[in-house]
Parts: C-alpha cells; sequence; structure tokens
C-alpha cells in the first residue's frame, strides 16, 4: 500500500468496531458493601461487553456512515495524486523542466491537503466513538451493578486493561456476556444484521485518550 493511501485508510477507512473495544472504561467501579458469606469473585472484559451490546453495535455502524462521505472524499483525493504521480511518471520525457515542476508542487500541495484532511477525520471520528463509549460505559455499568448484587457478588476485576494483574480465571467466574445479554434484554435493541460484504483486517483506529473523571 503507498503512503498516501495509507494515510487516508488510517483515517476513513479502518473504522472497525476494535476501536470500541480497545477503549479504556470511562467509570470507576462503587465498592458496595461486601455481602455476608464467602467470597464470591467474578471478571469480565468491560470494553468488549460494551462494544458487543446490541446498541454498542448499532451506534457504531451509525458512526461508521456518518463518516462514509469522509472517507470516500479522501479516497477521492488520493486518487486524484496517484494519477497525477502516474501521469508524470509517463510523460517524464516529453514534460518540460517548467511542467515537471508544475506538477510537482501540486501533487506536493494535494499530499498535504490529504494528510491534514485525513488527521482531521480521524481526530473527529476519535473523539465521535469517545462520546459514545462514555454514554453507553454508563449504562452497561448500571446492569453489572445490579447484576452483581443480586449474584451476591464480593468482587467483579474488569480484566480488559493490558495490564491487568488476572493470569488466569476459570471460564465459569466470566461474567462477560450475562452482562451483555442482561443490557439487550433491558435496553431492547435488536441484534443488528450482518452488514453484507462486510470486510475485516483493516487497522484498528488508535484508542481515544480516558475520559477525566
Amino acid at each position: 500500500m503507498n503512503r498516501t493511501l495509507a494515510i487516508a485508510v488510517l483515517a476513513a477507512s479502518s473504522l472497525t468496531l476494535g476501536a470500541v473495544a480497545q477503549m479504556p472504561a470511562t467509570r470507576a467501579a462503587s465498592t458496595p458493601t461486601a455481602p455476608a458469606g464467602p467470597t464470591k469473585i467474578a471478571v469480565i472484559a468491560f470494553q468488549a461487553a460494551v462494544a458487543q451490546t446490541n446498541e454498542g453495535q448499532r451506534a457504531f455502524a451509525d458512526l461508521q456512515k456518518k463518516f462514509e462521505p469522509k472517507r470516500d472524499q479522501l479516497k477521492t483525493l488520493n486518487d486524484q495524486i496517484e494519477s497525477m504521480k502516474k501521469q508524470m511518471q509517463s510523460q517524464a520525457s516529453t514534460m518540460s523542466p517548467a511542467q515537471t515542476a508544475a506538477t510537482t508542487k501540486t501533487i506536493d500541495e494535494k499530499t498535504k491537503q490529504l494528510q491534514r484532511d485525513a488527521q482531521d477525520a480521524q481526530s473527529d471520528f476519535q473523539q465521535s466513538v469517545q462520546d459514545m463509549y462514555n454514554s453507553l460505559a454508563s449504562k452497561v455499568y448500571d446492569v453489572l451493578n445490579t447484576y452483581a448484587k443480586a449474584h451476591a457478588y464480593t468482587m467483579v476485576v474488569d480484566v480488559s486493561q493490558q495490564q491487568s494483574p488476572i493470569l488466569w480465571a476459570a471460564d465459569s467466574t466470566n461474567i462477560t456476556k450475562q452482562i451483555v445479554d442482561a443490557y439487550n434484554i433491558k435496553s431492547g435493541v435488536p441484534a443488528p444484521a450482518a452488514a453484507p460484504g462486510q470486510s475485516g483486517g483493516l487497522p484498528s483506529a488508535p484508542a481515544p485518550k480516558p475520559a477525566a473523571h
């Protein structure tokens, strides 16, 4: 992949659900009163839980659709740059020095514009994802809080973070799916239909900075 196209893809084409799943939780768990009886601990991949809810998938799909025109715009500009480069190479022997200089200048200007537009698109998309995640994470946490109390858990540990101290946990202690299912029931949002022809393998957009508490 050439450099200019890579820039455009980074900002516009690589808008995958992984961007949501990588984001840090924005709400710290409160410390509930420990129930009487033996210690009962569960683990949850909270970031993934938020991303996997029907509401989260629908919201992210809406964001992708919203940014589709910008992605197309960046691709069009990138195609113009590549076309001009190929034309200059094929006509190098017939172009005058003045024509070569003018074409080179135009290519440089368009390349800088592409870089600026790509960075702006990336920043705007990143902020939109952050805002969406912040809102949804708060609601998913409320469901988690209710579920944990109802099942008398002493502690629920988030294993989403790369620096998680959890080295091993039995599958039976993982309540990620239970929380996703419980949230889907509460929200009433149906599972989104799979987009036809949807492809994967594109690099994920960098995770946004955590919101200030």
